[in-house]
């Protein structure tokens, strides 16, 4: 049974919106962001990110730098760029990209939820990146960046969800980057309660990214419980806030992988270990991965379709994803790539992209390149369900989800 719940939200009013929305905090490095805040007072990535304001050479992690997150937040709220919605509502947050469109609705989740393991994770997180975010949420009494969850499909809220896109939006608005975002509110009490009511019949909520920002939100809470032992679990920083689509609207892109050398080998030797390995095929077309089981290989500017043996697959959830494949079968016992997470020999280039970033990279500061089939949501489902974790940058969603929206104060 989970626990979803309404939420009395901040938001941006109308006119600001597109103007405050803002990509997530950990899509741009520290020369990026400041770039991108440059003589903006409205983006929320000042506040996301507020070593943006100090010289360079401020620690960013400094408490004077979180204190001016929240001074800023709290000055933008003085100064009228946000409304408080006083009542609990949900809200339905419709993102379009390439004229595909996914729905969700924006709720508060429960922190006991995700302790109990209803909400499930696929992947580890590191400690190091979780302190900022904790900080952050701990010192501006809120949660500004949205975790994205996933659902298997329930017809109630599908039918509310509908009916909620025919009223007129709180806002309809394309980012620069063209993705088009728009926002509806339900308020109706009676579609409350069948929202939450249908979400109490679902057993299991899936996180699909976000798992530092869901880690760290919880661990203030259980900061907040400490403080206050006689907390009743009603309070708001027992939930925390989040955006929940159901499994059929998402589509998870390819995350490729660039490695740096050949373990020592020449490119041609290395081409022979790959053909012992994998049915391999010149390609003069589309260099593209058709289908699962199957990634190309560009080395030496040509680009290669590589296919898994039969005998080599396998039904395991984890074992038999195409990353995993990619990385029992040559990255590990090849290149001596063992520890992807933390081998600087490998890096991941998300699938937004594309190929030639792929080839751009190998021109510069890479030997070879793996584009992969991207993992499918069914496999991320299995997966958290057998209690397991994928490997790491085994999946790319997009369109993001845009920080500043929606804030949940506790």
């Amino acid at each position: 049974m989970a626990l979803i719940k309404p939420f009395p939200c901040v938001r941006p009013i109308p006119e600001l919106a597109s103007a405050i929305a803002a990509l997530p905090y950990d899509v741009y490095n520290r020369a990026e962001a400041k770039l991108a805040v440059q003589g903006d007072q409205d983006t929320f990535l000042r506040i996301d990110r507020p070593e943006t304001q100090f010289p360079d050479e401020q620690d960013m992690y400094a408490d004077e730098v979180y204190q001016k997150a929240a001074e800023m937040l709290a000055g933008d709220i003085a100064a009228g760029k946000y409304v408080r919605d006083e009542a609990r509502k949900y809200y339905v947050y419709e993102l379009t990209m390439d004229g595909r469109s996914q729905t969700g609705i924006v709720a508060a989740a429960a922190v006991d939820d995700y302790l109990s393991g209803t909400i499930k994770r696929h992947e580890n997180t590191l400690a190091a990146k979780e302190q900022d975010r904790i900080r952050h949420i701990d010192t501006l009494n809120a949660q500004t960046g949205p975790i994205f969850l996933a659902y298997r499909s329930d017809p109630v809220i599908n039918e509310v969800v509908q009916r909620a896109k025919t009223q007129a939006p709180l806002y309809d608005f394309a980012a620069e980057d063209g993705i088009g975002h728009r926002v509806f509110e339900i308020a109706e009490p009676e579609e409350i309660r069948r929202i939450e009511t249908a979400f109490a019949g679902i057993d299991s909520i899936y996180i699909a990214d976000g798992h530092h920002r869901a880690a760290s939100a919880v661990k203030v809470a259980l900061k907040r419980r400490e403080a206050h032992p006689d907390y009743t679990g009603d309070e708001e920083f027992n939930f925390f806030l989040s955006v929940l689509f159901p499994d059929q609207e998402l589509k998870i892109l390819d995350y490729n992988r660039v490695v740096r050398d050949l373990g020592g080998l020449a490119p041609e030797e290395f081409l022979q270990k790959v053909q012992q390995i994998f049915q391999v095929t010149l390609l003069t077309g589309d260099p593209r991965p058709q289908e699962k089981g199957t990634f190309s290989m560009y080395l030496e500017d040509r680009w290669y379709q590589c296919e898994v043996r039969r005998e080599d697959r396998s039904d395991d959830p984890v074992a038999g994803l195409d990353v995993s494949l990619l990385q029992d079968l040559l990255l590990s016992p090849v290149l001596g790539i063992e520890d992807p997470k933390n081998d600087p020999r490998i890096d991941f280039v998300g699938g937004i992209r594309g190929l030639k970033e792929l080839e751009r990279r190998c021109h510069t500061d890479a030997k070879a390149a793996f584009a992969m089939y991207p993992t499918d949501i069914s496999e991320l489902l299995s997966v958290a369900d057998a209690g397991r974790l994928m490997p790491p940058k085994s999946t790319w969603f997009e369109p993001k989800l845009r920080s500043g929206l929606f804030i949940h104060e506790f």
